[in-house]
């Protein structure tokens, strides 16, 4: 046992045992489980049942795993015979190991009572206010972001890290800032613009950069868009306010649909129009008001080309399915009619000589009987 106390070297004035040696794997040993259990699934779902809010509950393994690696490495030091004290202050800073933990806990607090801010607000206080639903949301995401700037003043102000000290050290890293953080401050900026002039709102349908689907959520730096293919698309907030934006459900969700058809030439064209309405009037999705309507579009190299004009709301939820069932219920209208659905057609004009035409064994048999009918 007198081997365990006898150093085995030194380090910083200070000499390390072999029993220090083992308290020091023991504690550090310790902290990585323990790490390891704030950052599984487990303690996330635990965050996720106590409605703590996605964004801090996502935030919270990670700081919590961190905060007791520390703890412990620092305890396995101490464990180990080299003194590292709590209430001193670290090199280079005036902060102790205390007031950091406590620092980061206070920190947790604020951005929880953010979140808390923007739930109760939304869910409970503007609930019944009779305001627009998406100006609820807006309203209670800036209080939100008031509350959290407010709050990391007050504790960074409480914890002797005055903002009258930072000056310094922004004018001298001012420039890079402006440079590295422009487009998170403009993404920032840019969702505070969404949020008071509500261009969009949560549940619109929205094409922009090339990216269409439903609103799911506008946050500070981007906002949360869902495909028709249930594919979640992250797009910076400053999109909605540099580049042209289709907002299908603003103000009217009615949206208005052309579907284009073609029929052989020698159609009866009344009686073209008269199913086209049909399979309009027929379709669940179709407005009765606006009226459904049939225009004449052109007459086509190969077919008459005609349009059908319908209104529906369900560009906000399916329109591509919505097109599909009615061009299938096009298609069987017209067979049902007799009414015919031409391809490509060239006419070919010889002017002299002889062209020969060869027929396949196919082809021949019907040609036969057609000659023995005549």
């Amino acid at each position: 046992m007198q081997y365990f106390d006898e150093p085995l070297f030194r380090i910083g004035g200070n000499y390390v045992t072999a029993k220090g040696l083992i308290a020091f794997a023991i504690f550090f040993g310790v902290g990585l489980s323990l790490a390891k259990i704030f950052q599984s699934e487990q303690f996330r779902r635990l965050l996720t049942r106590l409605k703590l809010g996605k964004n801090f509950a996502s935030i919270v393994p990670t700081i919590f795993g961190l905060a007791t690696l520390i703890f412990f490495t620092v305890t396995a030091i101490n464990a180990a015979g080299v003194p590292l004290a709590w209430n001193q202050p670290l090199p280079g800073i005036s902060l102790t190991l205390v007031q950091i933990f406590l620092l980061v806990a206070l920190l947790l607090g604020v951005f929880w009572i953010s979140a808390r801010t923007k739930s109760f607000l939304f869910n409970r206080f503007l609930v019944n206010s009779g305001l627009d639903r998406s100006l609820q949301y807006a309203i209670a995401q800036i209080v939100s972001n008031i509350v959290l700037v407010v709050g990391v003043f007050i504790v960074l102000d409480n914890a002797g890290i005055h903002l009258g000290t930072l000056t310094v050290f922004a004018g001298a890293v001012g420039v890079g800032i402006g440079f590295g953080l422009q487009n998170i401050a403009s993404n920032f900026i840019s969702g505070l613009v969404i949020l008071a002039e509500r261009p969009i709102t949560i549940g619109d349908r929205v094409e922009v950069a090339g990216v269409a689907g439903q609103v799911q959520q506008i946050r500070a730096r981007s906002t949360v868009i869902l495909t028709n293919d249930n594919i979640t698309m992250i797009v910076p907030n400053t999109k909605f306010i540099d580049s042209p934006v289709t907002n299908w459900t603003y103000g009217d969700p009615r949206v208005r649909f052309r579907i284009p058809i073609g029929v052989a030439y020698g159609s009866d064209l009344e009686k073209v129009r008269n199913a086209l309405l049909e399979v309009a009037r027929e379709d669940s999705h179709v407005l009765p008001q606006p009226e459904p309507t049939v225009f004449l579009e052109t007459f086509g190299g190969s077919s008459i080309n005609l349009e059908l004009v319908v209104w529906s709301k369900e560009m906000s939820y399916r329109p591509r399915r919505f097109r599909s069932d009615l061009n299938f219920a096009i298609a069987q209208k017209l067979r049902e009619a007799g009414i015919e659905i031409p391809g490509p057609q060239r006419d070919l004009h010889f002017r002299d000589g002889v062209v020969r035409v060869e027929m396949t064994a196919s082809e021949k048999t019907p040609q036969r009987a057609v000659a023995d009918g005549a």
